[in-house]
């Protein structure tokens, strides 16, 4: 049944920084996987590197038009030093973190010629650097190829028909990361792009199999959200949650491209976000609606299972981002709020009240110490909450005897 939301009785935290220079509505913010980095993306097309530890800008470029802006970014760790910028004109673009900052040109353009408000995903792989927090050993990363594919699983017209019994395979240390997700031009599908050929490589559902009379996608309306990651079930196959204007949600399996593996409606209205957790095993998404919905996954029969619904006082969930080690989640709300769950429990930590405008996106660091919130307020948000705990002398004996 749904939980009330009832956070603990303390004052609302204030920022450790707040992060000033956009002259538009910040999009989206994310931190990079090693150095002590974050990324944000603005309206007007600017994207901005700040040091996180003196609060300062590093670098400033202007990604996309103006008119376009910058509707998202993401970095990871099979990225190295680089990042990924989407803009409503239809483009995504690499670009080099380098000394004096970001590079001035991309050193990649993709054209998708996609123009909505879903924003990129690259491909979350469990069993990271993270998991080890999770109580994984994150081998299964490291040995698993990660692979697409491009013959009978790849059913855009944009793929070469020569590549029928080839597969596309990503090099272990890339994490999955050369692929990203997208809503495609057909606005009700997901496109898998290959990030260092810029070339498409598939589209869900497959367009050759898919029945025209009883088609997967159409009927929910535009996609909205969408998440890429490679479950350890699934043999190195990338996996895709995409959730839509009907406020449904579909869980695809690449060797299945002509239709999902299962659907669910947690929202009442568009569901606009999206995320999966640390170990790829479960998730959360948000809507339009005034529900937050908690789920698992189960790998074995490829359906979900909700495990918690969480009603919250004003509706609008534009983002979510669920802490690396699986411990806290945050989501990014239409009142200005910014909402802090117990990710295991569902109970309400916290209701950061900081922002003046609609909060677009929040992001956790890799180390688990910030967490960012970006605002269409022009301002970027850096908190320090709930911090992991370090494993004492103690703790670690224990384990050690324990294995």
């Amino acid at each position: 049944m749904a939980n009330p939301e009832k956070p603990r009785r303390r004052p609302s935290p204030d920022p450790v920084a707040v992060l000033r220079g956009h002259r538009a509505a910040v999009n989206d913010t994310c931190f990079h996987p090693t150095l002590p980095l974050l990324f944000s993306g603005a309206a007007d097309g600017e994207l901005r590197v700040w040091d996180t530890a003196s609060h300062r800008t590093v670098s400033s470029i202007w990604a996309h038009g103006g008119a376009a802006g910058v509707y998202s970014i993401a970095a990871g760790a099979g990225l190295g030093n680089m990042i990924v910028s989407q803009g409503r004109d239809g483009l995504c673009k690499g670009w080099v973190i380098e000394e004096a900052g970001l590079s001035r040109r991309p050193i990649f353009t993709i054209s998708t010629s996609t123009y909505h408000f879903c924003k990129l995903s690259l491909v979350k792989v469990p069993c990271s650097a993270h998991g080890m927090q999770s109580g994984s050993s994150g081998s299964n990363s490291d040995t698993e190829p990660h692979r697409v594919l491009s013959g009978e699983n790849a059913g855009s017209r944009d793929v070469n028909p020569a590549g029928a019994t080839q597969e596309y395979e990503q090099g272990s240390s890339s994490d999955g990361q050369n692929i990203l997700a997208i809503a495609g031009q057909e606005s009700s599908e997901i496109e898998l792009w290959d990030i260092k050929s810029s070339r498409k490589i598939m589209c869900l559902p497959q367009r050759c199999s898919a029945n025209v009379t009883v088609h997967p996608t159409k009927q929910r309306g535009l996609c909205m959200a969408v998440q890429a990651f490679i479950p350890c079930e699934s043999g190195g196959y990338i996996n895709i949650l995409s959730s839509y204007e009907d406020g449904s949600t579909l869980w695809w399996d690449v060797r299945k491209p002509g239709s999902p593996l299962s659907s669910v409606k947690y929202h009442s209205e568009s569901a606009l976000s999206i995320a999966i957790d640390g170990l790829c095993t479960g998730g959360i998404s948000g809507g339009a609606d005034s529900k937050i919905a908690m789920f698992t996954l189960d790998h074995q029969k490829g359906t979900f299972s909700l495990r918690n619904e969480i009603e919250i006082e004003r509706p609008g969930i534009t983002g979510i981002a669920i802490r690396p080690d699986n411990k806290i989640t945050a989501t990014a709300g239409w009142d200005h709020r910014i909402r802090v769950y117990n990710y295991s429990k569902g109970n309400a930590l916290a209701v950061l009240k900081y922002h003046s405008a609609t909060c677009n996106a929040v992001a956790f660091s890799h180390d688990c110490k910030l967490m960012a919130s970006c605002s269409a307020d022009t301002t970027v948000a850096l908190w320090e909450l709930y911090p992991p705990k370090t494993p004492s002398n103690v703790d670690i004996a224990t384990e050690e005897v324990e294995k």
